[in-house]
Parts: C-alpha cells; sequence; structure tokens
C-alpha cells in the first residue's frame, strides 16, 4: 500500500522555496562574481584600461560632453546595438527553420571558447597583474586551453556532470558581463532599458523573434539552439530519467510548453537567448513542480501552451538574464556597495515577481523588464535620498 504523504496542503515556502532558491542561488553568484571583478580590477586606477579600450572604440564619453550629447549618444548607440541584435536573432531563426542545427552548435562552441579563451585570458592577466601572482607564459597558455576547452566540453556534451555544466555556465556569464561593465555610464544605462524594452517586445508580440524561435522548437520536439542555464528540478520521489522533451506528445497529458523570459546578449545572439522550458519524462507523476500546480478549471488533456513550468519541469534561464542582472550590481559597484546591495535585492524582488507572474498567468513573460525597472529605480534612489540619510546618521553618531 503506497504511504501518504504526511503533509498533503505544504506551505507557500515549503513549496516555492527550494524552487526559486535553485535559481536564485546562480544568479546571486554570477552577480557577486561580477562585483568582486569591477571592485579588484577598478580599486587601482589602471584595471582594465587596455580592455576598456577595446569596448570603447566607438565611442567614449568626455567628463566635457554636455548631458545632451552623451544622452544623445547614449541612445544611439544603444538602437544600434538592439537593431543589430534582432537581426542576429531573426538570422537565428532562419537557420534554426532550415534545420541548421549542426552549424548552430559550432557557432555556439566557437562563441563559447572565445569567450572562455580571449575574455577570460585577459580577465586572468589583469587579475594577475594587479595581485603580482607569479606564472610563466608557458603555464598560463596551457592552463587556459584545458580551461577553455573543457568548458566547451562542459556546456555542449550531455554526459559532463550538471554541476560543471551549470558552473562554466556562469562563468561565462561573468566574463561577459564584466565587458559590458567597461562601457561608459550613460551608454550602459541606455543599453539596459533598451534591452529591456527589446525584451518586452520579442517574448510577447506575435512576430517577435523569441516567440517565433521557441514555437519553432515546439512544434519539432527539439532542443533551442542557445545557451540556458537549467536548475534541477525539485523532485517529490525518485527522480525519473528520460530524454529531453519539448513536449511529450505520446502521453495522455500534454502538459509541457516553453516560455521566454528573457533576452539577448552581447553580440552572441544564439547564446544568450532566455528560455525556461520543462523537462519532460516517460512519466508524468513523479515529479512535480511547486511552480505549476494544476488549477481548478484546466483538463489534464489541454496543451498548456505557452507555459514555462512543466508538472516535471526543470527551470532554464538563459544566459542573457545572467548577464544583465550583474552589468547593472557590476555598475552600482563602481559607486558604492549600498547601493550594490539596494539593486541586488531589487533585482531579485524582480525575479521573484517574474516567476510568480508565470505561475499565475500561464503565459510567455519577459524576465528583463521587471527586474531591471526595479534595479534602475532603487539605484537612482539610493544615491538620490538613502545615501544622503546615511551618511547624516553616520556623521551624527545616530544608530538604529
Amino acid at each position: 500500500m503506497a504511504r501518504e504523504n504526511p503533509n498533503p496542503n505544504p506551505t507557500v515556502l515549503e513549496s516555492l522555496g527550494e524552487e526559486i532558491i535553485r535559481i536564485v542561488a546562480p544568479v546571486s553568484a554570477c552577480m557577486l562574481l561580477v562585483v568582486l571583478l569591477v571592485t579588484a580590477l577598478s580599486s587601482d586606477g589602471g584595471g582594465g584600461r587596455g580592455f576598456s579600450s577595446i569596448v570603447t572604440i566607438a565611442y567614449s564619453e568626455d567628463a566635457s560632453d554636455s548631458i545632451w550629447d552623451k544622452l544623445k549618444d547614449a541612445l544611439g548607440y544603444s538602437l544600434v546595438f538592439v537593431v543589430l541584435i534582432t537581426l542576429l536573432t531573426f538570422l537565428l531563426v532562419l537557420l534554426f527553420y532550415l534545420r541548421c542545427t549542426r552549424f548552430l552548435k559550432s557557432y555556439m562552441a566557437f562563441s563559447s571558447f572565445v569567450v572562455l579563451g580571449f575574455l577570460g585570458g585577459e580577465v586572468l592577466l589583469l587579475l594577475i597583474s594587479r595581485f603580482y601572482l607569479l606564472i610563466d607564459v608557458v603555464t598560463f597558455s596551457l592552463l587556459l586551453f584545458n580551461f577553455s576547452v573543457v568548458g566547451v566540453m562542459a556546456v555542449f556534451l550531455s554526459k559532463v556532470p550538471i554541476l560543471v555544466n551549470q558552473g562554466y555556465l556562469v562563468i561565462i556569464g561573468v566574463l561577459v558581463a564584466y565587458w559590458f561593465t567597461l562601457l561608459p555610464e550613460w551608454t550602459t544605462w541606455a543599453l539596459l532599458i533598451a534591452m529591456s524594452l527589446y525584451d518586452l517586445a520579442a517574448v510577447l508580440l506575435p512576430v517577435g523573434p523569441l516567440k517565433l524561435l521557441v514555437e519553432l522548437a515546439i512544434s519539432r520536439d527539439e532542443e533551442l539552439p542557445a545557451l540556458v542555464y537549467e536548475a534541477r528540478p525539485v523532485e517529490q520521489h525518485r527522480p525519473v530519467v528520460g530524454r529531453r522533451l519539448w513536449r511529450e506528445r505520446r502521453d495522455l497529458v500534454i502538459n509541457s510548453s516553453s516560455n521566454l523570459i528573457g533576452t539577448e546578449a552581447g553580440g552572441m545572439t544564439s547564446q544568450h537567448t532566455s528560455v525556461v522550458v520543462a523537462e519532460e519524462g516517460p512519466s508524468v507523476s513523479t515529479v512535480t513542480d511547486p511552480l505549476l500546480q494544476h488549477q481548478p478549471g484546466m483538463d489534464r488533456g489541454e496543451d498548456a501552451e505557452g507555459i514555462g513550468l512543466g508538472s516535471s519541469g526543470a527551470i532554464k534561464l538563459g544566459l542573457g538574464d545572467f548577464i544583465f542582472y550583474s552589468v547593472l550590481v557590476g555598475r552600482a559597484a563602481l559607486y558604492d556597495f549600498m547601493t550594490v546591495y539596494a539593486c541586488y535585492l531589487a533585482i531579485m524582488a524582480g525575479l521573484g515577481v517574474t516567476l510568480l507572474l508565470l505561475a499565475v498567468y500561464r503565459k510567455a513573460l519577459p524576465a528583463l523588464p521587471v527586474s531591471i525597472a526595479l534595479g534602475i529605480l532603487f539605484y537612482l534612489l539610493t544615491r538620490a535620498s538613502l545615501e544622503m540619510f546615511i551618511v547624516q546618521c553616520s556623521t551624527n553618531l545616530l544608530m538604529f
């Protein structure tokens, strides 16, 4: 006789806590590493000088520029960036439609190798110079090459332990995010706002490139050609071993679909598409996802289109979200740590709201807009009011 569940009505914390922590933890780790890099490499005023000259080759803000000039140039270059990302995403959709899967995987592998090898190597050189580490050129080259090759294998080979895969995905997000923090300040803020607006259009519009990409992957029962972070599902019983599917067509219960909650990042379009999908196994009754419980009025044979968290789903979050969340806190770290704390809490609140809205409205939702809007708002409020208040309290020895 089957043993009954001693707690048939779990609390909100019991049902949602572990699922949210599984995606909050890696996002927090990515932001923390970016803040540490920004703090370490900018503390002496010389860290990242050569690297910064690369990212500002097209435009560099000058202290003598007026506010209007800074705003105009920042909006112009952000618009160019978004247009480029849009064109590359539509190209990705076209290649995926033509079943150029091998080419797309080769491109993603090459892009990952470039990020780990070149951007990672540049950051390592800056750290070696900053902390006066002793290492010869041959050893450094061998270590960097092996690090990059193992990273590509960890990301694209299915037999690699999931913790290794997750770790390398976070490292890739950290490296790209640090690159973005070297952009001029006004350009960085304009880019964050522009990418959030692009995210809304790409996910919610009927002809949005991300929406088309996911719908095409769903119709073929294929993995999305992108780098996404996969959080292990919450398992209430023994885990089910099954192949990855977007939808189990042979099952009587069709309850898995894909859901966009993110964006593109940094010119590496196919790598940073943000998606939340469900991992479907041969059985849908052995593993449940607390973020998506059976709701009244939903037929068990109904195809829950647009739902990113199926009953056996593992949350998958694209690296674009990791990157732009980290860019925001990285930019705040260039000011002070109080602003970093405020921005971090705002981003986490926005991510939590997005996940809850995903479960409530059961439709595709972008992840950047809420978190980025709250992050920028708290950044401005902290600098304009909270910092002034704390400084006055400290100077007057007022503790509370």
